[in-house]
């Protein structure tokens, strides 16, 4: 088990039996760790905000105070990942921290697979800079339909619009324009189509071989950083 998966166990074991305790060393033979790097983690999640209280004596150990806080919520990837999108707004502000610990909680919050998921989503949204642009692409088949062959109409610089069918790889987002990446079947080869030319946007029924935007070898002139969730 992986520490993502384990602080995220961590508080669902220990929401399970509030208000009753769990020592450490219960909770170590539990997850199959060692007492000091249990120690670590509930140390992790006070810093970040959840509502771990540790009690003394024979038959104390740590608590959860369940009045505050939600039972696991159902927000999938890609909401968590428009969450992170917009948390960086607050990078410039007095906000920037529990900004920070807000999107570690949902993270918390959430299944391990959706956490997996999210990630993967964020490591195909790359940035130029601390700024984010403002407007944001729209997709038919969810904010990045990996996996999907889409069918757009795109104009080139003159206004000559042209149908592709495309497979999306990921996002690129420089000042205050997104790019997106994709595999061009009209070109045969990986191209990055502007956001504000895509015309039109009409899912097909075919299902895209499996890509990764690491492997499209895009070269773009900056230096680019994947959203991160952390």
């Amino acid at each position: 088990m992986n520490r993502t998966d384990r602080l995220y166990a961590l508080v669902e074991e220990l929401r399970a039996v509030a208000p009753r305790p769990r020592s450490a060393r219960w909770l170590a033979e539990r997850f199959e760790v060692s007492v000091r790097t249990v120690e670590r983690d509930i140390s992790a999640l006070q810093q970040s905000g959840t509502p771990i209280w540790a009690e003394s004596g024979r038959a104390g150990g740590y608590c959860l105070d369940r009045a505050h806080t939600l039972p696991p919520v159902n927000l999938t990837p890609e909401e968590a990942v428009a969450m992170a999108l917009a948390l960086r707004s607050m990078a410039g502000t007095p906000f920037r921290q529990p900004a920070a610990s807000a999107l570690r909680k949902v993270l918390a919050a959430m299944r391990p697979e959706d956490v997996a998921a999210a990630h993967d989503l964020a490591g195909r949204i790359q940035l130029a800079g601390e700024a984010t642009p403002v407007t944001l692409p729209r997709l038919a088949g969810g904010p990045l339909p990996v996996g999907c062959v889409l069918r757009i109409g795109y104009a080139d610089r003159f206004g000559a619009v042209t149908l592709r069918d495309i497979e999306p790889l990921g996002y690129v987002g420089v000042n205050e324009r997104w790019y997106l990446i994709a595999w061009c079947r009209l070109r045969e080869s990986v191209r990055i189509f502007r956001s504000d030319r895509i015309s039109s946007v009409t899912p097909t029924r075919e299902t895209a071989p499996p890509r990764s935007l690491s492997e499209a070898g895009v070269q773009i002139p900056h230096r680019l950083r994947p959203l991160s969730l952390t």
